[in-house]
């Protein structure tokens, strides 16, 4: 998803799919959305040094351990890249999309991919994702995805400071990392355990909530 270094969406029916997987004008290849109104709907993703779109394989099992549908709820996409996981989100009903993403170029295919949908309920913040974070109100978001560039701790260690905060009484925190998370060891995950985790790859997937509300 991430570079390495309040109604029901509409017009999912009015999108003309093409054969998920293949280079698109420009360079682009593309990422399918795996559920929900715009099922099966391939989305360009352009060619950026880092881009790393979230595997349908990881995104299925994620979305199967969220419950499949995000009806009316409210999701951040901190570090947003290709927006498969906030699109997935929209997708599967959820009222409010925000997704932030620094580099202009990926965020204006963003905001192509949000127009080609008609994604009323996706919010596309051009910005810094820790400065925007910071921003924004305790408990704003029912569902915050999170996946910053690999390989830097300490960013990854601020997001999740600024993160956990942001998810509402009952929420979950979905992480990618280039390595398994133990909330045990880390201050910026007190409170917090791991119900769900996996491995794709190089990419380490976690689901997390606070431990008061298992």
């Amino acid at each position: 998803m991430s570079r390495s270094s309040s109604s029901r969406p509409q017009g999912a029916r009015s999108v003309q799919p093409a054969a998920p997987g293949k280079a698109v004008r420009g360079g682009a290849h593309t990422i399918r959305i795996i559920g929900g109104d715009w099922k099966r709907t391939p989305l360009p993703v352009i060619d950026l040094d880092g881009l790393r779109p979230t595997p349908d394989r990881v995104r299925e099992t994620l979305f199967n351990w969220l419950g499949q549908q995000l009806d009316g709820q409210r999701c951040l996409d901190l570090f947003a890249g290709s927006g498969a996981l906030g699109f997935e989100a929209a997708s599967r009903g959820a009222a409010r999309v925000v997704m932030i993403e620094r580099n202009a170029r990926a965020a204006a295919q963003l905001r192509a991919n949000q127009a080609r949908l008609s994604a009323r309920t996706i919010e596309i913040a051009e910005a810094d994702a820790l400065r925007l974070a910071a921003s924004l109100a305790p408990g704003s978001f029912d569902v915050v995805f999170l996946d910053p560039p690999f390989g830097d701790t300490a960013l990854l260690t601020r997001a999740l400071e600024l993160c956990t905060p942001l998810v509402a009484a009952g929420g979950w925190l979905y992480v990618e990392s280039g390595e398994r998370l133990d909330p045990a060891a880390r201050p910026d995950l007190a409170g917090w355990s791991v119900v769900r985790d996996g491995k794709a790859g190089a990419v380490f997937y976690h689901l997390l909530q606070r431990e008061n509300e298992e």
